[in-house]
């Protein structure tokens, strides 16, 4: 032992050679229903950092719980293992991204291992190998036979600097850069594969309320990011132009519409700005669809109301969006705060025609307009200045004016839109069509898959472009010349059915084995950051609800439960390379050791909390397990001088041996729940404190053998999931068979509500003590004595915590028992009455005796006076009538 703590170095080696040998991690194929944890699996960028390790941390700790619960636990990982900063590294290395990916895998690999992450690395999957991505094909084929696969020229997101499309989800923040560069994005036409995940929008909205083992937070993410809205669809003539559709959520306002709003792109926008100054210089110079303020400009144009025949001025607005609803919209200052901003900066009329709904409103008197020349008044109400609708309700006028209006129908609209796959690069599966003259685009047959990937060449653009000898080929149907398609798929496909292939990763003949697939999914336990609540688990969710209806997987749900793990910070910033603010894991470990960096990071936040990052923090953790070490090992010694001379069956058994007992106990009970839950921050709090406790037991007095072994035996595996290397050598110490990796969880015998209520009892009696000493000023009591309270008053707070009536003094007076104590009972039967709402169970009077006889030790070495805890029956009477449920009477003689 050095004065620096234990040789972790030594002690983490040893025990991941162990687990290694004896395949501790392995789950056999048939395993009947594994418990599966999952963390996201990471891009091989060459080093971990710390949001890694409190990712894969969770996960481990979680695994290793279960596992040791008594579970086949499932606990893989893979390497997300194409995408463009391979390709931009080889380029500027002049090498290839297949050996800089591998060289970082290897790299990443060997940091897992040495933090102690207890992998079934028979199952690794890695997403760049044609044994891999042969499946993305064969997918794409079955998307594309079920119908779900469409070619088209579309918008799209392109970053110059990446030289290939973003989906809307990789264009991030109010200036649209590129997730991977923060490069500004562009706008292009391009003819681009899509995979139609609008034509499972539906599925996709209504099952988000069936995942309740999710976030609230990413679940509504989900909602909006699918955003549909149920309305009405209808035309506005536009002089000159004609009928022009726009949606609305709110027909019921349509008297109150004041202009009408077009899109910067759309055609007639585009037309105008041919011809018109002002029209060309908004759309090209000012427009922005994410400024703080909507802005546009005027038209010549005007457009006809369906409804009311009033023609109303035409804007080119730049909160209209080409992609959501039809990219042109009637506006209604008055009922909606976008366009009453931009009425406002317009000065265009705001005109109300919806007003509250009054108080014991009759359905016939017609309420006065609200005042909307401030602010607008967005709820349903009743219609008003609205013809022959006035007087109506909402509702029911969107669906008299709906019926009523020649052209108009309902309509459901939704931002979501397909999945453009394409990507206009080299690292990537290779999308499995050929393009033929004759029969045009025509996927590969299964027998030729894979479409494997030719040999890097460093151009600009894509390199796949400048494969010429790969792309010539011939058509599958026609057998005449063909080329291959040079994009490849969007790295989301990778990882929107991974999670499957782990189940069976070295199949042949298929992606998955489906059997095993409908045993073990889904996955249950899922850990990754928020910033994949959209793409990733929306596109995994769409991945899993075509197979069930194309492949027959049972499952239409990937993840049952989602943890999205918070950031590592420093000093209140995320990590950076370029903040310069980033600590090194493998640092960490060299100094520390693994143990320590994985109990720091769970124990100072809950897993989806932000945390900073704190070196005297990483010091106090390897301190705390070095103590933790030294008292197992003089344990084991026989260092600790243990009453009976260390024969559990000869030694005596006082009170104090009773409190650390119930102490143990109570941090199983509390440990096991707060592990459940994935907090472990509360679960290592508990084993912490238990150490603590056995510290200040060996020093205080000579530990009964049984109940310090059994303490140290359940420290130890309270603490495995975290620190498992350390609990491992401290398992053997202690000369317990096998690895506490597979050891039994420790079993409670008390229930969670009885400790908390033990504990508070014993924390209020010691801080009355200390009040009373400070009050009084007494500097060296002689005796402390604590009394419980006497049994009727257990029995007066029981009926009060029960009952619901009006009188409780009259409902505890119709107990003979409590009525005999004459006045004490009505007083103390007011106290409950004006208290009741704060009332709550307590241990019983005879629970309390014991749990305060237990604890007082803790009282006596605190304030170095014997302490005598007495029941009501034996002690002084007007001692006795203070003391109640929860609160015993104190009486300190100096």
């Amino acid at each position: 032992m050095s004065q620096e703590g234990y040789d972790h170095a030594t002690v983490e080696e040893r025990w991941q050679e162990a687990w290694d040998d004896a395949d501790v991690y392995h789950v056999p194929d048939d395993a009947e229903d594994p418990t599966y944890v999952l963390g996201m699996y990471p891009y091989p960028s060459g080093k971990l950092h710390m949001g890694h390790v409190r990712n894969y941390t969770i996960t481990d700790a979680y695994a290793r719980y279960r596992r040791m619960r008594g579970d086949d636990v499932l606990h893989p990982m893979g390497w997300d293992a194409f995408g463009l900063p391979a390709e931009n590294a080889a380029k500027e290395r002049d090498t290839n991204p297949r050996d800089w990916t591998f060289d970082c895998i290897d790299t990443m690999r060997g940091q897992m291992k040495s933090m102690g992450f207890g992998y079934d690395w028979d199952r690794e999957v890695t997403t760049c190998t044609p044994e891999y991505y042969r499946w993305n094909q064969w997918l794409f084929r079955r998307f594309h036979e079920a119908g779900l696969v469409e070619r088209r020229d579309a918008e799209v997101n392109w970053c110059p600097s990446c030289e290939t499309v973003l989906a809307d989800e990789q264009v991030e923040g109010d200036d649209e850069l590129c997730w991977r560069c923060d490069t500004p994005v562009e706008t292009r036409e391009l003819d681009q594969w899509f995979l139609k995940i609008t034509e499972y929008a539906d599925e996709l909205l209504e099952a988000i309320d069936g995942l309740e083992g999710w976030p609230d937070s990413v679940r509504q993410m989900q909602r909006n990011w699918i955003g549909r809205q149920h309305g009405t669809e209808l035309s506005f003539d536009v002089e000159g132009y004609g009928p022009v559709e726009a949606f609305t959520t709110r027909i019921d306002t349509i008297f109150g519409a004041t202009f009408f709003a077009i899109a910067p792109d759309h055609p007639i926008a585009e037309e105008l700005a041919e011809d018109d100054p002002d029209v060309r210089r908004f759309v090209e110079e000012e427009a922005d669809p994410d400024g703080d303020e909507p802005n546009g400009v005027a038209t010549d144009l005007s457009a006809t109301n369906p409804v009311t025949g009033e023609e109303i001025p035409v804007y080119v607005a730049d909160f209209v969006l080409s992609d959501v609803g039809t990219g042109a919209l009637m506006a209604v200052p008055a009922h909606d705060e976008r366009d009453h901003a931009f009425a406002t900066k317009k000065d265009v009329e705001i005109r109300p025609v919806i007003a509250p709904e009054p108080d014991g409103w009759d359905g016939e008197t017609v309420p006065d307009a609200p005042d909307v020349e401030e602010a607008a008044f967005t709820e349903d109400g009743v219609v008003i200045g609205s013809g022959e609708y006035t007087g109506l309700d909402s509702e029911t006028a969107r669906e008299a004016i709906t019926a009523d209006t020649d052209g108009a129908s309902e309509a459901t609209q939704y931002r979501l839109r397909d999945w453009g796959i394409s990507r206009q690069r080299y690292w990537g599966t290779p999308i499995p069509i050929v393009n033929c003259d004759d029969c045009g685009a025509v996927p590969v047959p299964d027998e030729d898959l894979p479409v494997e990937l030719p040999e890097f060449i460093n151009t600009t653009g894509n390199p796949l472009d400048a494969a010429d000898e790969w792309q010539a080929t011939t058509c599958p149907e026609c057998g005449g010349p063909a080329t291959r398609e040079t994009d490849t798929m969007d790295t989301f496909v990778d990882s929107s059915w991974y999670f499957l292939r782990y189940v069976s990763p070295d199949l042949e003949d298929a992606p998955f084995e489906l059997d095993r697939a409908n045993d073990w999914m889904p996955v249950d336990q899922y850990v990754g950051g928020i910033e994949h609540a959209v793409m990733h688990l929306l596109y995994s969710r769409f991945f899993t609800k075509v197979l069930a209806d194309e492949e027959g997987l049972q499952h239409r749900e990937p993840f049952t439960n989602l943890l999205a793990q918070g950031m590592v910070q420093l000093e209140g910033e995320k990590m950076s390379k370029s903040k310069g603010n980033v600590v090194s894991p493998q640092r960490i470990v060299d100094e520390h050791g693994a143990d320590t960096a994985r109990l720091f990071m769970m124990e100072a936040a809950q897993p989806e909390r932000d945390f900073d990052w704190s070196e005297e923090g990483v010091r106090s953790t390897h301190r705390f397990l070095t103590r933790l070490n030294d008292l197992v090992e003089a344990f084991a010694a026989g260092d600790v001088a243990l009453a009976g001379d260390g024969d559990a069956e000869t030694a005596d058994r006082d009170t104090i041996d009773d409190y650390v007992a119930d102490e143990t106990d109570a941090a199983v009970a509390i440990a096991g729940a707060e592990y459940d839950d994935l907090t472990f921050n509360v679960a290592l709090r508990e084993a912490q404190e238990l150490v603590r406790t056995l510290r200040s037991y060996r020093e205080y007095a000579d530990p009964h053998p049984a109940v310090f072994e059994h303490g140290v035996d359940v420290a130890v595996r309270l603490l495995a999931p975290v620190a498992p290397h350390l609990a491992e050598e401290l398992w053997e110490t202690l000369g317990r068979d096998g690895f506490v990796a597979e050891a039994e969880w420790p079993t409670a015998t008390v229930d969670r509500d009885t400790v908390e209520r033990r504990r508070r009892l014993v924390t209020n009696t010691r801080e009355d003590v200390r009040d009373i000493i400070d009050v009084a000023g007494i500097d060296d009591p002689e005796r402390i004595d604590v009394v419980v309270a006497p049994d009727w008053k257990y029995d007066a707070l029981a009926i009060a915590i029960d009952s619901d009536a009006d009188n409780l003094i009259s409902e505890l007076m119709a107990e003979s028992h409590i009525r005999e104590q004459g006045d004490a009972a009505a007083s103390y039967g007011q106290d409950l009455q004006a208290n009741r709402e704060a009332l709550r169970e307590t241990l019983g009077g005879d629970a309390e005796y014991d749990a305060l006889r237990a604890a007082a030790w803790l009282i006596e070495r605190e304030f170095d006076a014997p302490v005598r805890v007495e029941r009501a029956a034996d002690a002084d009477e007007d001692v006795v009538s203070k003391a109640e449920p929860g609160r015993p009477a104190i009486d300190i003689v100096e």
